[in-house]
């Protein structure tokens, strides 16, 4: 495994995780195992969700 994908693959999961501990600030109330799991395409074309992940990475 190259350096990239090392990177990409500790950006995704760090991502997840700050979602995923965040989940509770969010106006999500259930689906969060997908929630957490597609993060990088639904923060590309979703702008409520970007609002959301945004609320959940604060705190």
């Amino acid at each position: 495994m190259g350096i990239l994908e090392l990177l990409v693959l500790a950006v995704y999961t760090g991502g997840a995780w700050k979602f995923w501990s965040g989940f509770q600030r969010t106006n999500f109330h259930d689906n969060k195992v997908p929630l957490t799991l597609l993060w990088p395409l639904l923060l590309i074309v979703n702008k409520s969700y970007r609002q959301n992940f945004n609320k959940a990475l604060k705190g």
